[in-house]
């Protein structure tokens, strides 16, 4: 039996590339009864797009959430920068599909503003092809992680990822990735909003973040390329859902700030 959900937010699908986990998002997909979803940005990979590259499960994702539509489910499809000429027909609504550059919505009472979050990196900012550059070194590091992990696992050995080693010892790397939290968290509570949820960095997360001028949730709904999460409202409460979670019993957390499990927030405590 599909699971009922108010909202779904997915981000960095990146369809079109050898790293989308569509396989994986097509069994996610299919657990789901939504309301309401969000594309958060980098769905469709046109930077790197590939004829090759998008087989038939790629096809599936698009046809899934062509059918939600047309059941009744309202989907926003927030443009990103690896979709970035899809900004050129912002504001376009076919049936109950909406193509937008960034979103407003109030949640039981509570302001959230929802947006890709590539206006706040310097590098697609200033130089979009050292972006692009990084793009296709990272796509070609999960198909080598890919090839690492298949012989791990022949062996009996736990998987490995590369990236998430690479990020973690570098530190500009972890430094970007705060001040990208920063940024947007501070912007939110200038602007007054509860909730800030964002893509673009891969960095699944929900956290309390406060300045001096108040707090707001900072949510990061990760990607469907290595993370395999998605960011779930649902009965007034945020939740962090991770793949490998599917058909687990739900782990439950009030620890804002922990994310090696699925994350339950209960929107009166946020």
């Amino acid at each position: 039996m599909k699971r009922k959900v108010n909202l779904v937010v997915l981000s960095d699908i990146h369809l079109g590339t050898f790293g989308c986990r569509a396989d994986e998002l097509l069994i996610y997909l299919n657990s789901i009864q939504p309301k309401k979803i969000i594309l958060n940005g980098d769905i469709i990979d046109i930077w790197q797009f590939k004829k090759n590259c998008f087989p038939k499960t790629h096809l599936e994702i698009i046809k899934t959430l062509i059918e939600f539509s047309m059941t009744g489910t309202e989907i926003t499809y927030i443009t990103g920068n690896h979709d970035e000429m899809l900004r050129k027909l912002s504001t376009l609504e076919i049936g109950n599909i909406k193509l937008v550059d960034k979103l407003t919505l109030t949640l039981n009472g509570k302001k959230a503003w929802f947006f890709h979050g590539d206006v706040f990196d310097i590098f697609i900012q200033n130089a979009k092809w050292v972006a692009k550059l990084g793009s296709w070194g990272y796509d070609l590091l999960i198909l080598g992680n890919r090839f690492l992990n298949f012989w791990l696992l022949k062996f009996g050995k736990e998987k490995y990822s590369l990236s998430k080693k690479i990020k973690n010892s570098v530190k500009k790397a972890v430094k970007c990735i705060d001040d990208f939290e920063k940024t947007a968290t501070d912007l939110a509570i200038e602007k007054g909003y509860h909730y800030v949820i964002c893509g673009h960095i891969h960095q699944p997360q929900i956290s309390r973040k406060v300045n001096k001028k108040g707090t707001c949730l900072y949510l990061n709904s990760g990607d469907w390329v290595e993370n395999l999460t998605a960011l779930e409202f649902h009965n007034n409460r945020w939740k962090l859902f991770r793949y490998s979670d599917l058909g687990k019993k739900e782990i439950k957390t009030s620890d804002e700030n922990c994310t090696s499990a699925s994350i339950v927030i209960n929107d009166k405590e946020a």
